[in-house]
């Protein structure tokens, strides 16, 4: 069993109130969650309005294709996001 996670960060500047933050919040992770069938999660900075810090994770028997998918989730956000994504940590196991 192989574990992809990938850790990023999503700076919105614009964002101005906590409310804000969690329905932008709240689209992206369902969204994600439909599209790719990962586990995501925000995970850090809950009370900082500007910054979103998502978990994400999935699960597969093949390395390459948790690399992939992987792969394929950090474009579909960086995408449907006007913030800028850092990757923050990446990690297979």
């Amino acid at each position: 069993m192989i574990i992809g996670t990938i850790t990023i960060c999503i700076h919105t500047p614009w964002v101005h109130s906590l409310k804000d933050k969690r329905r932008i919040l709240k689209s992206l992770v369902e969204k994600t969650r439909q599209k790719f069938n990962v586990s995501i999660s925000e995970i850090d900075e809950q009370d900082h309005h500007q910054k979103i810090v998502l978990g994400i994770a999935y699960v597969t028997n093949e390395a390459a294709m948790a690399d992939r998918m992987i792969d394929q989730v950090l474009s579909y956000l960086e995408k449907n996001t006007d913030g800028e994504v850092f990757i923050l940590e990446r990690e297979f196991r």
